[in-house]
């Protein structure tokens, strides 16, 4: 089951870090159809957040078809975002990324450093690619 965690410095608001981590979590093949979410009691109970943004968080969720209520029972997944192979994939990605992470421990950063180096990277990777596709386009 998911374990939902809420960072106040993301800037990113409560119920769309809830959306993004069910996201995320069926994207790596963590959260599968059927699977059940956190009642909202529960995430209320771990993360400190109001019982509207939770269900806020799982409306969105039901809305683009990802999970569905039932009454009495709880949350359930009904799809999921990566096939199979897609999550194959991400397990030498992962390893290599573990790599990596381990490399920058030894470098000295801590973990602020590391996202922000991280992020960064990312971003201006993702930008040199777009701005190369658009130019091909």
């Amino acid at each position: 089951m998911i374990e939902f965690h809420l960072d106040a410095r993301s800037g990113v608001s409560p119920y769309m870090q809830l959306i993004q981590q069910v996201r995320h979590a069926m994207r790596l093949g963590l959260l599968k159809e059927g699977d059940k979410l956190p009642t909202v009691k529960d995430v209320v109970a771990r993360v400190a957040i109001n019982p509207n943004t939770v269900l806020k968080a799982y409306r969105e969720l039901e809305y683009e078809g990802l999970v569905q209520p039932r009454p009495g029972l709880g949350t359930f997944v009904t799809r999921t975002l990566g096939g199979d192979a897609e999550v194959a994939a991400h397990e030498p990605l992962r390893r290599d990324l573990e790599g990596w992470l381990a490399k920058a421990r030894d470098a000295g950063l801590d973990d602020e450093s590391i996202e922000a180096l991280f992020v960064n990277t990312f971003r201006r990777f993702s930008a040199e690619r777009a701005e190369r596709t658009g130019r091909r386009g």
